[in-house]
């Protein structure tokens, strides 16, 4: 059974950073996922963050986070990264890890992620 378990959420003021792990059991990230980052506010439907093809990429952003976050994979703890610098209040949102088996498609909606996390809550204050 796949579980992905997200950390690393929490307060932070503009322009700092956080650091998102997300531990995947049931899956190996050595062989050929699409793992990711969704996140949502309330009120708001999910929004796609980042993506990257395991084990070795590449990883893709969307616009609103380009430059300012990084999706990685420790293979050697089967543990996807995001890395999130210079952040602002609009970054604030619940986060949540995504899996599907074998490539990532260019448009990445939900429905094509079979595997997500419980979420991690980042703020952002100004």
């Amino acid at each position: 059974q796949v579980q992905l378990v997200e950390s690393g959420g929490g307060s932070v003021e503009a322009g700092g950073s956080l650091r998102l792990s997300c531990a995947a059991s049931g899956l190996d990230v050595r062989t050929r996922y699409c793992m990711g980052w969704f996140r949502q506010a309330p009120g708001e439907e999910r929004e796609w963050v980042s993506m990257i093809i395991s084990p070795y990429g590449p990883s893709s952003n969307a616009d609103a986070v380009k430059g300012r976050f990084t999706t990685s994979i420790e293979n050697s703890t089967n543990t996807l990264i995001l890395q999130m610098t210079n952040l602002k209040p609009e970054d604030t949102d619940m986060y949540y890890c995504v899996a599907a088996v074998g490539l990532c498609v260019a448009r990445p909606v939900q429905s094509y992620f079979a595997y997500w996390g419980q979420g991690t809550q980042v703020t952002v204050s100004s």
